[in-house]
Formats: C-alpha cells, sequence, structure tokens
C-alpha cells in the first residue's frame, strides 16, 4: 500500500501530529504496536501523577476534562489520549508493530510491519525516547535470589519482597518511588549521588506549570543559556524531598554489586532484598535501516528534521524547546512539523520562460 505519510507511534507526539496533518489535508497513517491507545501510560506505576495540572495536559484542539486546577493520573491519561485518536478519528493502527524502516528501491520508504509492508514517502517518528530501559551491568552481578526491576516495569511496593529495598537514581521517577516506597514501611537505600534543584508544585498561590507558561520557560531552546542549564540540572518537582531524605538512607554512587549487597564509590555496601534501577532510557532504534543515528544510537537531528530527505521525529527531549516531549506542549512542535509536511507537498510555482 502506498502512502503518503507513515507516523511510527501512536502516543501523544504521534496523535498531536496525526490531528494537524489531517487539517492540513496530509493523507497519513499512525502505526502502534500497542493494543490500544495509550497503553504506554497505563503499563506505568500505579500510583503515577502528572506534575502538569489537566490545563496544561491537553493536546491541541481538545481540552483535558476534570478540575482544569488538578493532577491527572496515568490511567486517566490513558482514557484521555484514546478518546482524543477517536474524536478526531485518527487512522490509528493499533496492534501494527514496525520491524524495518529502510529507503524504498523507488525513492521513499519501505516500512515493513507486523501485519504487512508499507510504501510512503515520508516516515516521522513518534516513538518517543523513553522506549528502552538501561540497567548498569553491575545489575548482573547481584544474586540471583535479589528481586531487580527497572523502574518503567514498577508498579507497586506489593512487587518487591524483603524490608530493605535499594532505589537506584536520583531524578524525579527515583524520588517518587522512594517516598512511596517510604511510606508503605520499607528501609529505602536511596542510591542518588546528586538530586537536582527542587521546585515546589505550587507557588504564590499557582501551580509551577502556570508560572512556566507565563514566563516562557517551556519555549526555551536547549542552545539558550538558560535552557542549557535547566536541561543540565534536572530539577525534581514537587514532594518533601528534604523530608524524604530524613526518613531513607541516601548513599552515593553504585559501583559493583556481590552478593546481596550493592558496593559503593566510597568503598560502602549495603545489602539489599531488591533494588528498584530508576537509571532512565537509552535511545534504540533496531528497525530504523536509515543511517541518521549518532554513533551513542540517538537520532542526527536538528528541530526534528534529518538529513536523510523525507526522515523525520518528533516528540524527543528538548527536540526544540524544554516542552518538546511534554504532554501539554508537544502539539507545538506538531504543528511547526505538519505546516513543513503540508508545504512540501505543494507544487512548485511556475517559473516563467
Amino acid at each position: 500500500m502506498d502512502l503518503d505519510t507513515v507516523v511510527v507511534g501512536g502516543g501523544q507526539a504521534g496523535l498531536a501530529l496525526g490531528h494537524h496533518l489531517r487539517r492540513a489535508g496530509v493523507p497519513f497513517a499512525i502505526l502502534d504496536a500497542h493494543a490500544r491507545v495509550g497503553d504506554a501510560w497505563r503499563r506505568r506505576w500505579d500510583s503515577l501523577t502528572l506534575f502538569t495540572p489537566r490545563r496544561f495536559s491537553a493536546l491541541p484542539g481538545l481540552p483535558f476534562p476534570g478540575d482544569p486546577d488538578g493532577h491527572p493520573g496515568k490511567d486517566e491519561v490513558a482514557g484521555y489520549l484514546a478518546t482524543y485518536a477517536a474524536h478526531f478519528d485518527l487512522p490509528v493502527r493499533l496492534g501494527c508493530r514496525v520491524t524495518s524502516v529502510r529507503p524504498g528501491t523507488a525513492g521513499g520508504f519501505t516500512v515493513d510491519t507486523s501485519t504487512g509492508t508499507l510504501h510512503a514517502r515520508r516516515v516521522v517518528v513518534a516513538a518517543g525516547a523513553f522506549h528502552t530501559p538501561w540497567v548498569p551491568e553491575v545489575s548482573g552481578r547481584l544474586a540471583p535470589g535479589t528481586t531487580q526491576l527497572h523502574s518503567s516495569a514498577y508498579r507497586n511496593p506489593e512487587q518487591l519482597p524483603g524490608p530493605v529495598v535499594a532505589v537506584v537514581g536520583g531524578g524525579n521517577t527515583g524520588v517518587q518511588i522512594a517516598a512511596e516506597l517510604a511510606d508503605h514501611g520499607r528501609r529505602v537505600v536511596l542510591a542518588a549521588p546528586a538530586i537536582g534543584p527542587v521546585l515546589p508544585q505550587r507557588w504564590l498561590g499557582r501551580d509551577i506549570f502556570w508560572w512556566f507558561s507565563r514566563l516562557g520557560t517551556m519555549r526555551l531552546s536547549g542552545d539558550s543559556r538558560l535552557g542549557g542549564r535547566i536541561a543540565a540540572q534536572n530539577p525534581i518537582i514537587g514532594g518533601d524531598v528534604s523530608g524524604l531524605l530524613r526518613r531513607v538512607d541516601r548513599v552515593g554512587r553504585v559501583v559493583d554489586a556481590e552478593g546481596d549487597a550493592l558496593l559503593l564509590a566510597d568503598g560502602g555496601r549495603r545489602r539489599v532484598d531488591a533494588v528498584v534501577w530508576a537509571t532512565g532510557f537509552r535511545p534504540r532504534y533496531p528497525w530504523l535501516e536509515v543511517p541518521v543515528l549518532d554513533p551513542s544510537g540517538a537520532p542526527a537531528q536538528r528541530e526534528g528534521v534529518t538529513d536523510w530527505p523525507g526522515l523525520y521525529f518528533l516528540g524527543l527531549p528538548w527536540q526544540r524547546t524544554r516542552g518538546s516531549a511534554v504532554l501539554g506542549w508537544v502539539g507545538r512542535d506538531a504543528e511547526v512539523l505538519a505546516a513543513r509536511l503540508a508545504e512540501d507537498r505543494r507544487p512548485a510555482p511556475a517559473v516563467a520562460a
């Protein structure tokens, strides 16, 4: 089947792009491996709540229902995305896993999927950057009986046996999971050599994202001086971090493991019953057979545009701005890219002889 544009990924980035492509009259299809729209959100931990209030969690064209100043849970986000796709009748092909994207023999791209092969003039990779969990190799040296989960597989404290649980990683995810485990009576070892600056969820009676929106910080480029500082700091949003640190055993960097113990950079060791690796994700596109990845495997792109004609990315962190990978702001990048794709379809103006 021949298509003008294939969008790989039916999460918030792909759906927002689909909305703008439909308005621009660009034919397209969205391919998603999940059984339902929003399943990537449904699989996250049970108590996950967004930092952004509902008024700043909507995609273009459809408000997020409920109290605009309240913060939705992950299942509510999943339901909203499913409603969004249905509301705009977006052509999402579910259960369609992409296995290969390669240059086509007659131009464009050949897209192999679990349900067949497609041919497209352009491809937009909107699969995000948080799809391949990364766990350090020291995890392999823990005793076989030690339960280990990456944060992406963590659901609730009941998954983890024993009284002593280590959480490795000091970002927002690690801090939130450590707090939940401490609330449930676990003795938590928080391995976090550095914790970013803590920003309150509310300040002077307003949600912090209201201030971000007013001050324009979500529109900052990573190339800007302030944007670069924010990206490097990875601030913690909300939560009583100082209170948490009084309830947990905070330690430094994990450098090795032996038996049921984590070995630390300062020479210390901590015996644990279970470990949650809140160590983030790494880019990985094994199905992308087009030379647009850098040596680390990350996309080589500028504001979503690659050097390979017709191949684009959307929804990457700091792709254009601080909000590029954030639910309520990804629509702005999607609008820019959709306009570019629509312009590319217009015939060139006639030139007088």
